[in-house]
């Protein structure tokens, strides 16, 4: 018989309290893992249409072999996971800030084991938008530039897990983003609210082609329909 519900883990973070729980969903009749930090909920394995859809986008036009992909945040690692089900892909980075993220999934505590079993990924604890910045560095292993760069930080460019996040979503932030594409790469960003048009203009500034896509998806929850918002745009 499933436990109703399990804290997994709680420990305090540079962001605040961080908290993994496990719980059986009598409506979905399934094992649910969440992720709070603080009071505000950040992603759960109820819904995982959208983070798999960003990787599936991002990779579909990112042309070539031997793909170099880097996923900003980790989170239940779905889209990572998502990335290495395309078989172009060499190398997978995964940067999350938070170093405990990172000890769930070694630890075993969440359901995707993928991403600790393929010899293609690397785990980093870092900031990513520091590292875009060009603040700080990644390991000489890693590559510098890479064919696709898929983000899932923030719930939306204006809605940001902490405000200084905010610089990246500008025209500035983008086109040093940029610099750690190579010159056919893609970048890829997922969002909670529907396409925001000052943000799409700062990509037309920087990218050569760019779209948004709205995911929809089932909601068992609400029974109804939830939807997120996949940019994707092309060097």
């Amino acid at each position: 018989m499933n436990r109703r519900f399990e804290e997994l883990d709680a420990v305090e973070t540079q962001m605040g309290l961080l908290t993994l729980r496990r719980r059986f969903d009598l409506v979905l009749k399934a094992e649910i893992y969440e992720v709070k930090l603080g009071d505000e909920f950040l992603m759960s394995s109820a819904f995982t249409v959208a983070e798999r859809e960003l990787a599936r986008l991002g990779l579909a036009v990112t042309p070539g072999e031997d793909l170099d992909v880097l996923v900003g945040g980790l989170g239940l690692g779905y889209t990572a996971v998502e990335a290495l089900h395309d078989e172009r892909v060499r190398t997978l980075t995964v940067i999350d800030r938070l170093g405990e993220v990172i000890e769930w999934h070694e630890r075993g505590l969440l359901p995707e084991t993928a991403l600790t079993s393929d010899e293609r990924t690397t785990l980093v604890e870092e900031d990513f938008f520091a590292l875009m910045r060009g603040e700080t560095t990644l390991d000489p292993e890693i590559p510098t530039r890479f064919h696709a760069i898929l983000l899932d930080i923030d719930h939306t460019p204006r809605f940001w897990l902490h405000p200084s996040h905010a610089p990246f979503y500008t025209v500035k932030g983008l086109w040093e983003m940029q610099q750690h594409l190579h010159p056919d790469g893609v970048f890829a960003l997922w969002s909670d609210e529907p396409p925001d048009s000052d943000f799409l203009a700062a990509l037309e500034a920087i990218f050569a082609t760019t779209r948004s896509r709205v995911i929809t998806f089932a909601n068992a929850l609400t029974r109804g329909e939830s939807t997120a918002t996949i940019y994707v745009a092309t060097n």
